[in-house]
């Protein structure tokens, strides 16, 4: 059983690097008869294959695509650059994609060969990301997530709270949410017995996993709506609520979902939510909308967006810093 189970992953492998082989080419390579070759083609087929043969002296076997996608035999470097190419993407902001990074980073890595790891570690080090809005997250926290999340088992973690207070933190993880600008962990919180939203990025050790947990029911049915309701309000120091003259379809196909929550004001206008840190962020992105808007909330960023229009006033006449400025006067924030 496991000399066949070895020669029919060496006759996958032997199938991937080369787009058709004769089945004496096939036959010689692993020194086998072609009656055995023909009969592990079955075996492999039987396993989810998509194995195409053609008849004839010019003939062979070629792999194809298939229905499903079954296992791949990743040589070493192919393994390193496939799980590189995960651990950037699941940092990255392209949305729709980095869940599904984390997933397939989370399983390669735990199939991972011993001798690989410290390459791979080495190799991620090496890699730097320039800074953006975008709230940084190490990959390798969110595997870990994700595997406990696969696994069903509780994690423990140090968590920076919204005060820059950090507490010890117990959970049950449930899901992994990506916005585009942060990620956040759905989790039932054990000590405090309430469900919970946690920005990834104020995760400040590696989840440590522990205890197999029974599985409850999710606070909502849509999760990515639950998230988006949560996220507009507690994880920010701010919460900023504008009006857009403009409607709701015309909003949404300019802003999208991942920076704001976005409800109709009538037929002609748009009331945007949104959480922030940093008051400069939101003014950036309303800009970028080349939309009229009327500022609703907070005060803060009302004041900051007169400062920031005054500044940028005062560049386009040429006249430079006030005498305020130079004297150290703080900008709003």
């Amino acid at each position: 059983m496991i000399q066949t189970s070895a020669r029919l992953l060496q006759l996958l492998s032997l199938l991937q690097v080369r787009r058709e082989w004769t089945g004496p080419a096939l036959a010689e390579r692993m020194q086998v008869t072609e009656r055995t070759i023909r009969r592990d083609i079955d075996k492999l087929r039987n396993l989810g294959y998509p194995i195409h043969a053609s008849p004839g002296t010019a003939g062979g076997y070629q792999l194809g695509a298939g229905a499903k996608l079954p296992p791949l035999l990743l040589d070493d470097n192919e393994a390193l650059a496939v799980a590189l190419g995960l651990n950037s993407m699941a940092a990255g902001a392209v949305a729709g994609l980095g869940e599904a990074s984390v997933r397939a980073l989370a399983k390669l890595e735990q199939v991972l060969p011993s001798r690989l790891q410290p390459k791979f570690a080495m190799s991620r080090a090496a890699v730097t990301t320039l800074p953006n809005p975008a709230a940084s997250v190490d990959p390798k926290q969110l595997t870990v997530v994700s595997s406990a999340i696969a696994d069903r088992r509780q994690i423990s973690f140090d968590y920076q709270k919204q005060d820059g207070e950090s507490a010890r933190r117990l959970v049950e993880p449930y899901r992994l949410v990506d916005t585009g600008r942060r990620w956040y962990l759905v989790a039932w919180d054990v000590e405090r017995e309430a469900w919970r939203t946690f920005r990834a990025d104020r995760i400040q050790s590696l989840p440590s996993e522990r205890k197999k947990y029974v599985p409850r029911p999710l606070p909502a049915k849509d999760i990515g709506a639950y998230v988006q309701q949560s996220i507009s309000r507690s994880p920010y120091r701010y919460e900023v609520v504008v009006r857009l003259y403009a409607p709701l379809d015309q909003v949404a196909a300019m802003a999208g979902p991942q920076a704001a929550a976005l409800s109709a004001d009538g037929a002609d206008c748009t009331i945007l939510r949104g959480g922030w840190d940093r008051l400069e962020y939101p003014a950036a992105h309303l800009a970028s909308l080349d939309l009229d808007f009327e500022i609703l909330e907070p005060e803060e960023f009302k004041g900051y967006a007169l400062g920031l229009a005054d500044r940028l006033a005062r560049a386009a006449s040429g006249a430079g810093r006030t005498a305020a400025d130079r004297n150290g006067t703080p900008t709003p924030q």
